[in-house]
């Protein structure tokens, strides 16, 4: 027990357990936000001027899934905006305003685009629809994914942990080498 009373008075486990705590929070959030909207893809970064003016570059879409084809209102102009894996590229997710519905299937179109999508939609493709969105918020994932935001993670990263570890560990080697020095010079001097 005095080994568990000792780790948990030290500077070090306390910063671990803060950034378990933290992570934990992160994790439990995402995962609640997945389960709730019922996709895999609770919030994306518009990442294209397809949607401009409904949806610009940066703004961070909140996707409700669990829902097929019928479920999906197609209009020009007014209908859903839905979330969709491109069916050339399934890798690539695609933000289109829904147009028509016919068999089970829905052409889309984006807003800023002239002409309606060459391909269908199917419910094996579809992602879910945009509930809401939340304006510039998805500038901060595009700039993550660049090589200049990964360099400056990484170089936040050593920042933290040179305040955190380094330099506190740094400092208390000289504060011992002064009470060694101070001690020396003490216990040689005269009397």
């Amino acid at each position: 027990m005095s080994k568990l009373k000792r780790a948990m008075k030290n500077e070090y486990v306390k910063s671990a357990i803060f950034l378990a705590i933290i992570l934990g929070c992160i994790g439990a959030f995402w995962i609640g936000l997945r389960t709730y909207l019922s996709t895999e893809y609770p919030l994306l970064a518009v990442a294209s001027g397809s949607m401009i003016p409904t949806l610009n570059i940066g703004d961070l879409i909140v996707v409700q899934g669990g829902l097929d084809v019928d479920d999906i209102i197609a209009e020009y102009e007014t209908g859903d905006i839905v979330v969709f894996h491109k069916p050339s590229n399934p890798d690539e997710l695609i933000v289109h305003r829904a147009v028509e519905k016919t068999n089970d299937e829905l052409r889309t179109k984006g807003d800023n685009n002239a002409h309606p999508d060459y391909w269908k939609v199917t419910d094996d493709e579809l992602v879910g629809k945009v509930v809401g969105n939340i304006p510039y918020l998805g500038h901060v994932p595009l700039f993550v994914h660049t090589p200049t935001g990964i360099m400056i993670i990484l170089l936040v990263i050593v920042v933290l942990i040179l305040l955190e570890f380094v330099i506190p560990i740094a400092r208390e080697k000289t504060k011992a080498k002064q009470q060694v020095e101070e001690t020396t010079v003490t216990d040689t001097e005269p009397q």
